[in-house]
């Protein structure tokens, strides 16, 4: 167990001599978008600050290329720090061989010996450090019975499930009880089901297994339902850190707000943000809300936020409802997806601008909701974001 630093994190990709031989001959330079490129090279990770507590379980989730993996890879000793310190257990470690960082990984493909059986698998790395047969034998099979792994021991991994090869991935780390757990979008390669078992999975064994764990996904479901913290990363920088309910009910930006949630959040750009007679209202797509709850009174401390301006309305799907008279916003379905006990209603309004709701199926006539159907709706503003259309931040402080 151990409390891990990140202080100025940065990694910078060196250009090829290729790459700086083209770039001197035409000027251009085919290098990954929205990623700084400085005269060094391509920074992946940039200004990366972060500290886990002894025993937190932090979540670094993102969409490809975000970096959140070459952060985890600089913590395990696979990718040199450009720039910055990383501690672990009050020791920095941008020197210490990966062996000698006391951290465990699970990696996305599993990387089993295929030729070893289970038992051999777990063993090796104990084998690597001198254990004695005693003392693998010991935390082998410790191992196996908290991952519910026994009966497989004798087996080789072409005969696992890809869940069964997983646990035993997890397992061949937990033997040697490390300071740090990495896990590296574990779950990727398995099916739907599977890797819902699986998370399930992972959360009892975080309450057998007491020690820190770094997750990397780029599944947000996975990040809300594992982490303690989740930091969301974009382009090399953190967005936001927070509890999954802190990032979902206060995202700081539009990038955040719409990555968390299923389905994503409805945005209104071009609405407008009033104050009339000490109330605050939100014109959206022709139609006058109110704003109520928390929101409001933010605005009421924000006199400079709160000034008549152009805002981004954001309304989660959960929070568009169907109108029960004939006021609200006009649209028209497009697309009804049943989903048993709810119904996610793709629409279109004020010409072009999509919609998405999150409507219960109980006491509906599910029928009506087909193609075509027109519908007034109204947006539950005790829950509504406002955004700076320049600065995509939010304006709830």
């Amino acid at each position: 167990m151990a409390e891990v630093i990140l202080k100025n994190i940065k990694k910078i990709y060196p250009f090829t001599e290729d790459e700086k031989k083209k770039d001197k001959k035409d000027g251009s330079e085919d290098k990954p978008m929205n990623l700084q490129i400085t005269d060094k090279g391509v920074v992946a990770v940039q200004e990366f600050n972060l500290e886990i507590a002894d025993r937190e379980f932090v979540v670094l989730v993102g969409p490809s290329g975000c970096g959140k993996s070459t952060t985890l890879r600089m913590i395990a000793g696979l990718e040199d720090i450009s720039e910055g310190d990383l501690y672990i257990d009050g020791e920095r470690m941008n020197d210490v061989a990966p062996k000698n960082r006391d951290i465990a990984m699970v990696f996305q493909n599993y990387a089993l010996y295929p030729h070893m059986t289970v038992y051999e698998n777990m063993a090796f790395s104990l084998k690597m450090q001198k254990f004695s047969k005693e003392e693998i034998d010991k935390n082998v099979r410790e191992a196996a019975e908290i991952l519910d792994i026994t009966p497989l021991l004798n087996r080789k991994p072409k005969a696992l499930s890809g869940g069964q090869r997983q646990r035993v991935a997890m397992g061949r780390a937990f033997v040697r009880d490390p300071k740090v757990f990495l896990m590296d979008e574990p779950l990727s390669n398995l099916d739907a089901k599977l890797r819902n078992q699986m998370r399930a999975e992972i959360i009892k064994l975080r309450k057998k297994i007491d020690t820190t764990f770094i997750y990397v996904t780029h599944d947000q479901v996975e990040a809300m339902t594992l982490g303690d913290r989740i930091v969301i990363m974009k382009d090399g920088f953190i967005q936001q850190i927070g509890t999954p309910q802190e990032v979902f009910s206060n995202p700081k930006n539009l990038f955040v707000a719409g990555f968390i949630g299923v389905p994503q959040m409805n945005f209104f750009p071009d609405s407008k943000l009033r104050c009339e007679d000490g109330k605050y209202t939100v014109e959206i797509l022709g139609e006058k809300f109110e704003l109520s709850g928390k929101l409001a009174e933010s605005l009421k401390v924000q006199p400079d936020a709160a000034a008549e301006r152009e805002v981004v309305a954001g309304v989660r799907p959960v929070n568009v409802v169907i109108s029960d008279d004939d006021t609200g916003i006009d649209a028209v379905i497009e697309v009804a997806e049943m989903m048993g006990s709810e119904m996610h209603l793709h629409m279109k309004a004020a010409g072009d601008t999509e919609i998405i709701a999150v409507v219960p199926t109980l006491n509906m006539n599910v029928d009506e909701m087909s193609q075509g159907k027109a519908l007034k709706l109204k947006l539950q503003t005790e829950a509504m974001h406002l955004f700076d259309p320049e600065t995509e931040e939010s304006l709830l402080k």
